[in-house]
């Protein structure tokens, strides 16, 4: 550590409320393009596309996002991934004043695949650069899942100050805050943090930096926690991209509706990212018992939100459950994959789980859409849960007792 740097525990605070401020900005601006596009053209198939070009890019561009953060360092891909955030936020700003109609839509669909691609690169890079801001092994799962925590605390403030700033001043309000807080990450990781850069192991060049090559030796359980997190995302993971549409047919038509459904998800995320956090050493040893038991909760609430039309409280109690379930599922995934893997594989396992839950998460958003297009929303919550249920029972009963095998 640089001598008059701040202390290493001190650095770890700083880069958690960064990045937590950075992820409220986020979702007000979501927020407010999620509005903009849902009341200028009705259609659920935009909304869906709008959520699946900021998680499917991961499809494309987590793998290599991996194989360039173990290759050239984790805190340079980082930094680069920062700026290129900005750059995504910094257009669906401008969208606003100066473009309208169509043209506003594809841009403002254009900035989300901009913040989709460094999204990926961003996410790879700070798992990995997250392990040099601790001193010893057992802290780094609380500290990863932190993260968990402080991006739920920003999804649920995000939503409401984004709503807000729709009704009041206007959707480019949320878009330029959107923009401005992710300076305030750059700031940190250039002139505040000062991790043990002298730990972090790189690959070398070859068949042996390749993507493929982790898969390969990260073991069959981080294997099988990957396929099972991506393929339950497929069925369990759409609410995001249809949260505008869910919200008005379930809570009320207002941008402040939005914000209240979004918030509550939120809310159900912040408790599940809690339970994890404190139970992480004890859980990431249980993979089928911790992603079994998070795909049932979700599964359920999803089954329940079926039979929530007039009857807001109850969808919003749903949405609790669903928050709840898919954060755990989701960032124990990810911690499961970074505690188990040899550093060197960390930043490409990072990608893989990129892989199995925005990429599922993405599709999953097109295949809701596409069924609430042709059945109704109350049917697809019904059959996508009934067959989350299904996936999250099977994977408790072959699974749950089962304790991880670490990968040397």
């Amino acid at each position: 550590m640089i001598p008059g740097s701040p202390p290493l525990e001190r650095q770890r605070q700083i880069f958690l409320v960064a990045s937590g401020l950075s992820t409220m900005g986020s979702f007000a601006g979501l927020t407010a393009k999620g509005w903009v596009l849902m009341d200028g053209t009705h259609q659920p198939m935009l909304l869906a596309l709008h959520f699946a070009l900021l998680s499917l890019p991961t499809l494309v561009v987590s793998g290599p996002a991996g194989v360039v953060t173990d290759r050239h360092g984790c805190e340079r891909v980082l930094v680069w991934a920062q700026w290129g955030l900005l750059l995504g936020a910094a257009l669906g700003a401008l969208a606003i004043p100066l473009t309208q109609g169509r043209s506003q839509a594809a841009l403002l669909l254009f900035s989300t695949l901009v913040v989709g691609l460094a999204s990926a690169y961003e996410l790879t890079a700070r798992n990995k650069y997250c392990a040099l801001l601790v001193n010893r092994p057992e802290e780094l799962g609380p500290y990863l899942t932190s993260f968990s925590v402080v991006f739920n605390v920003g999804k649920l403030v995000g939503p409401p100050i984004g709503g807000a700033l729709v009704a009041f001043t206007g959707p480019a309000m949320a878009l330029l805050l959107d923009a401005a807080t992710y300076l305030l990450p750059i700031a940190s990781v250039v002139w505040l943090l000062r991790p043990h850069r002298e730990q972090e192991q790189r690959s070398q060049g070859g068949a042996s930096a390749s993507l493929g090559a982790a898969w390969r030796n990260c073991g069959p359980d981080l294997r099988h926690v990957l396929r099972f997190t991506g393929l339950f995302c497929l069925v369990g993971f759409f609410h995001p991209g249809l949260a505008p549409l869910i919200a008005a047919h379930l809570v009320g038509p207002s941008p402040q509706d939005l914000g209240l459904f979004t918030s509550i998800l939120a809310a159900g995320s912040i408790c599940g990212g809690l339970v994890l956090q404190r139970n992480s050493e004890w859980l990431s040893q249980r993979p089928g018992l911790l992603l079994g038991g998070s795909g049932l909760v979700t599964a359920l609430a999803q089954m329940g939100m079926a039979q929530g039309e007039g009857l807001a409280g109850w969808s919003l109690a749903m949405a609790f459950l669903i928050g709840a379930g898919t954060a755990a599922l989701l960032s124990g995934c990810n911690l499961i994959a970074q505690v188990a893997a040899p550093q060197v594989l960390r930043g490409r396992m990072a990608g893989l789980s990129q892989i199995a839950f925005l990429g599922g998460g993405g599709l999953s958003g097109l295949i809701a859409a596409g069924l609430t297009m042709h059945w109704g929303l109350g049917p697809t919550f019904g059959l996508l849960g009934a067959l989350g249920t299904a996936l999250a029972l099977l994977e408790l009963l072959r699974r749950g007792r089962r304790q991880l095998t670490l990968v040397s």
